[in-house]
C-alpha cells in the first residue's frame, strides 16, 4: 500500500483501544502523516474495532460497512480494520466484506504501520497523540489475561498476561506528564496480577508508589482488580499514597457460588464478601465500581435474587 497522507483512525471498543490507537496516530505522526479529524475525507481509514460481546461487534460492523460506503462514494481511499474484530473474525471479515483493504489482529500496532508504507519510530515507543481531555490519560500497564472465565474471550483475542516493565510504565507516566497530564488511570484486563510474569510476585502495590512520584501527576486511578489472587497489600498502599485515588474497579460479575463455579472465576461468595470486607476496612470511604452478569445460563430465581440482596 502506497504511504498515505491523511489517515483517519476510528476507535471502539475499550480504554484499551484507546491506547492503542493513540500510539498508532503518534506513530503516524512521526512518519510525516496527518491524522484526521472526524468526518473530513482521508486518504486511509483505520478503524480499531471490538469482538467482546454482540453489541459491541456489531457496531464494529456497522461501522466497518458506513466506511466501505464512503470509500465507494471517494471520501476514503483505503480501509484497513484492527483491533479485537479482526483478530477473531479475519477469514469471515475477508469473505464477507471484501472491500476492506487489510486486516490487521489486536497487539498489532507496527503491523499497521508498515501495511501503510511506513516504519515503526522506536524513539516514539510509548508516546501517544491523546484524544483524551488533556488533564487525564489511560495508562496500559499489561496485555492480555490468563484467567480461565468462561464468558470471556479475551485471552483468545488479546493472548496471555503480559506485564510492561516497571520502568516502561514509569516513563510512559512521565512523558504523559510532560503533556500536562495530571490524572492516570492505570488499565489493564488483570491489573491485580501485574508483575507475575516479569518479577514473580503482584507487584501492582510497587507500580502505583512508583508512578505517583512522577512530578505532574496528582491522581492515580486503578481500574479492572480481579478479586482472585487480591494482593492486599495493594489496600495499604491506596490507603497511605495521597495521589492515590480511594476508588477501586473490582469486577465481581456474581456473587452465588454455582454461578461463580459455573463462571470460573476462582472466588467463592464467602471469599467475595471476606474481600469486600477488608477492602472497607483498610479504606474507608472508599468507592468501589464493579459489572455484574445477569442473565447468565444457569443463573435461576434464586441466584439472581442472591445477587441483588448483594448489590443493595
Amino acid at each position: 500500500m502506497a504511504s498515505p497522507k491523511t489517515v483517519r483512525v476510528i476507535t471502539l471498543g475499550c480504554s484499551k483501544n484507546t491506547v492503542d490507537s493513540e500510539e498508532l496516530m503518534r506513530q503516524l505522526q512521526g512518519n510525516d502523516w496527518t491524522v484526521s479529524g472526524e468526518g473530513g475525507p482521508a486518504d486511509v481509514a483505520v478503524i480499531n474495532t471490538c469482538g467482546f460481546i454482540e453489541e459491541a461487534k456489531k457496531e464494529s460492523i456497522e461501522t466497518i460497512l458506513a466506511a466501505v460506503e464512503r470509500k465507494r462514494r471517494g471520501e476514503f481511499g483505503k480501509v484497513v480494520v484492527m483491533g479485537c474484530l479482526s483478530q477473531r473474525y479475519a477469514a469471515a471479515l475477508q469473505t464477507e466484506i471484501p472491500e476492506i483493504d487489510a486486516l490487521v489482529g489486536a497487539n498489532k500496532i507496527d503491523a499497521v504501520v508498515g501495511t501503510l508504507g511506513g516504519e515503526t519510530k522506536h524513539e516514539l515507543l510509548g508516546e501517544r497523540a491523546l484524544t483524551t481531555p488533556a488533564h487525564f490519560a489511560y495508562l496500559k500497564i499489561s496485555e492480555g489475561c490468563d484467567r480461565p472465565c468462561s464468558f470471556c474471550a479475551i485471552p483468545l483475542m488479546r493472548g496471555g498476561h503480559v506485564s510492561k516493565p516497571l520502568e516502561r510504565v514509569v516513563l510512559e507516566a512521565r512523558r504523559l506528564a510532560a503533556l500536562g497530564v495530571r490524572e492516570l488511570v492505570l488499565i489493564a484486563q488483570d491489573s491485580t496480577c501485574y508483575g507475575l510474569d516479569l518479577y514473580g510476585r503482584r507487584e501492582i502495590a510497587k507500580l502505583l508508589r512508583e508512578v505517583s512520584r512522577v512530578d505532574g501527576i496528582e491522581w492515580i486511578r486503578l481500574m479492572y482488580a480481579f478479586p482472585s489472587g487480591f494482593p492486599e497489600d495493594l489496600l495499604e498502599e491506596i490507603a497511605v499514597n495521597p495521589k492515590v485515588c480511594k476508588y477501586l474497579d473490582i469486577p465481581v460479575q456474581h456473587v452465588s457460588d454455582r454461578v461463580l463455579a459455573s463462571m470460573r472465576r476462582g472466588i467463592t461468595s464467602e471469599g467475595l464478601r471476606t474481600l469486600i470486607g477488608k477492602i472497607r476496612a483498610a479504606v474507608p470511604g472508599i468507592a468501589l465500581r464493579t459489572t455484574l452478569i445477569a442473565g447468565y445460563p444457569g443463573e435461576g430465581e434464586r441466584e439472581f435474587v442472591e445477587l441483588l440482596e448483594f448489590v443493595r
